[in-house]
């Protein structure tokens, strides 16, 4: 175990010049299916439900009859409203919207910079001449759920494709590794992904990406990056700037992670 977590930092570090993204997906993935036997790959995107059969049967039941659906709506009319020039959401993406969330985010080679989905939600507003939304507010996150339940069920695909890319994504993958205040994103959910912490198991980062944002408890809607916040202040570390070039690269790493696993995107979490 000790070797393999060893080789999975020096694929962190970038000390070993042979690693890539897709080495790096693979090493964590057996990484998980050494030490989660029982929990299938497809069932990571379930997290920690994926290894309690208990909560996962609730978590089931609740997701029949979702409390946050009103919320949601909320999205699909936002979505659905013509700008004053007429059109749609609808108009700035493939085929409506439907089946392009998984793609996100990509690596934009013109601006040299990652580009989250929520990005391009505002960017449609600005190029239809309308306001953008502030990054992290509730309209942005119940318009970005809904958005995403456009693609629900594809599965993850995002590139990481030329050197700015790659260095993008090698930055995520270095803060998700370092230390920041008591401890890293890895020492949880790499080190002891499945070992028990406040009465839940500790979820996997393959599979992480796929489902954000997220209802807790129902109603309050919270993205990946205000998830980010959120650990990051449990380990009394500083919080980086949502949309900040940090986290956005973070984003990206951890997305290209969960590649191959289904969307499922809004859903509750706890």
């Amino acid at each position: 175990m000790r070797k393999l977590l060893a080789a999975l930092l020096l694929l962190a570090t970038g000390s070993n010049a042979l690693a890539g993204p897709m080495e790096d997906r693979e090493a964590l993935i057996d990484h998980y299916r050494k030490i989660l036997p029982d929990v299938r790959f497809e069932n990571y995107i379930y997290g920690s439900l994926s290894m309690n059969p208990g909560a996962k049967s609730q978590y089931d039941d609740f997701m029949s009859f979702p409390s946050y659906s009103m919320d949601l709506e909320k999205g699909q009319k936002a979505w659905e409203q013509p700008f004053a020039n007429g059109r749609k959401f609808s108009s700035c993406f493939p085929d409506g919207g439907r089946n392009v969330a998984g793609n996100y985010p990509y690596f934009d080679e013109a601006a040299n910079r990652v580009v989250t989905f929520e990005n391009a939600i505002n960017a449609c507003l600005e190029k239809n001449g309308e306001k953008t939304l502030p990054y992290g507010s509730v309209e942005l996150g119940l318009l970005t759920a809904y958005a995403k339940s456009l693609s629900d069920g594809m599965k993850v695909d995002v590139k990481v494709e030329g050197k700015g890319a790659l260095a993008a994504y090698e930055k995520g993958k270095a803060y998700y590794y370092e230390k920041h205040g008591k401890g890293s994103c890895a020492g949880c959910h790499v080190d002891n992904a499945g070992k028990i912490l406040n009465d839940e198991h500790i979820s996997m980062l393959v599979g992480q990406a796929t489902h954000y944002p997220v209802f807790l408890g129902g109603t309050d809607i919270t993205t990946l990056q205000q998830r980010f916040t959120q650990c990051g202040r449990n380990m009394h570390a500083r919080p980086q700037a949502l949309n900040s070039e940090t986290y956005n690269d973070l984003e990206y790493f951890m997305t290209y992670m969960s590649n191959g696993l289904p969307m499922q995107t809004p859903v509750y979490r706890k």
